[in-house]
């Protein structure tokens, strides 16, 4: 498997993951505060690093603030884009490095493989944190974890 398939499979992974937080948040009552705010956090970094990526604008802020119909609506349209952007990458494409502006307006340049990992490794670890969020306020969060998304099927 190439780098492009091995990201294809995680970007379909946390595609699905988002979605799992979503459904349980849908299905909880109630949750903690800063639960939706992590949650809109990673679609807007999701779409900010995309943007980056395609040498676009910023067109939302990185600490959104989204309603759950927003995320839901975010969190069905980017894997679509990431899913057209990954299909017109190519492995030499993408150790090609992209400058851009962080949002404390400081220029850098990283590899583009180097990103798309960070944004698979960025929104695992804010669902992390939403599960302990979850977890603290006596709910059960969504089971993300890559292996049982793997075991059950959901990614192949």
């Amino acid at each position: 498997m190439d780098t492009t398939e091995y990201l294809i499979r995680f970007f379909a992974y946390d595609a699905w993951a988002n979605q799992e937080v979503i459904r349980v948040l849908q299905a909880a009552a109630t949750s903690p505060a800063r639960t939706l705010k992590l949650l809109a956090h990673i679609l807007a970094s999701e779409r900010l690093w995309l943007e980056r990526l395609n040498q676009q604008k910023q067109t939302i802020p990185v600490w959104p603030e989204f309603s759950l119909e927003d995320c839901k609506k975010h969190a069905t349209e980017l894997p679509l884009l990431w899913k057209n952007y990954l299909a017109t990458s190519t492995k030499p494409g993408l150790a090609n490095s992209v400058s851009y502006k962080n949002t404390k307006g400081e220029t850098w340049s990283s590899r583009k493989d180097d990103i798309l990992m960070h944004v698979i490794v960025h929104s695992a670890y804010h669902r992390g944190q939403i599960a302990t969020d979850m977890r603290a306020a006596g709910l059960t969060p969504a089971y993300t974890d890559f292996i049982h998304s793997i075991r059950q099927g959901f990614v192949t």
